[in-house]
């Protein structure tokens, strides 16, 4: 098709090469290497600009007894749990949907 010669540049065919996704399934853009994280699931080593995070909050303290100690003026800390999902991981545990082949090239918010 095309030859790989000196004047060859990819910029110029890229545009008729077809995307998937607007975003080629990762948030880092142009930046170059984003590093690595391990899925907290299965332990794969995923591109941290690839995988996706899930942040939340740890209550040490039952409810009925947490409402009772905050009514008394007690602060009552709850640490944040942060979790890193590969795509297959995040799909099996219904963080992330399927969408269908039109949807994939729309730039919104899936969660």
């Amino acid at each position: 098709m095309f030859q790989h010669t000196q004047d060859y540049k990819w910029d110029e065919y890229s545009k008729f090469m077809p995307l998937k996704r607007a975003s080629r399934g990762r948030k880092k853009g142009g930046k170059g290497s984003s590093g690595v994280v391990q899925c907290t699931n299965c332990g794969q080593t995923v591109p941290k600009d690839k995988a996706k995070k899930v942040t939340s909050r740890l209550s040490l303290v039952e409810h009925q007894l947490a409402k009772e100690l905050r009514a008394q003026g007690t602060y009552i800390s709850s640490p944040t749990v942060l979790k890193w999902y590969c795509i297959s991981c995040a799909i099996h545990f219904k963080i992330l949907k399927i969408r269908s082949a039109s949807k994939r090239r729309e730039r919104t918010k899936l969660r």
